[in-house]
């Protein structure tokens, strides 16, 4: 398998919390130097990390400045997100590790968008079926 480094943050298989993980990360920062540098909580950012919550729009501009992303790679992971990571200094057994669970994860991804697609349409059918 062949890794492109061009689109390392698939925007169908990464969420919200995980392209401001990952930028932030790339832009050299923990947790807490982030959460200190937008003026919030830790609990808040790990919120917002685990998809739990969401930034108000003032938060969430200064944010993507301070990782050096755009608003819309933050949003959408399309447009101008961080850099790839380099994979030079790893072992080919790693970089092939980090490949194949990307993968992986993009196949989860669509998995669960047709399950929920499914999920509906039979929960549209019992309706049907029950006369409401």
């Amino acid at each position: 398998m062949t890794e492109t480094t061009e689109h390392w943050f698939d925007p169908d298989a990464t969420t919200f919390g995980d392209r401001i993980t990952g930028a932030r990360e790339r832009a050299g920062m923990t947790q807490s130097d982030l959460a200190k540098r937008l003026g919030v909580k830790l609990k808040t950012l790990k919120g917002w990390e685990d998809d739990l919550s969401e930034p108000r729009a003032n938060k969430l501009s200064m944010m993507a400045g301070l990782l050096n992303v755009s608003l819309l790679w933050l949003l959408s992971g399309e447009g101008e997100g961080p850099d790839a990571p380099s994979t030079g200094d790893l072992s080919p057994d790693i970089s092939g590790m980090l490949t194949e669970m990307r993968d992986i994860r993009t196949r989860l991804v669509t998995s669960t968008d047709r399950l929920a697609r499914l999920e509906k349409t039979l929960r549209a059918k019992l309706k049907e079926e029950a006369g409401e």
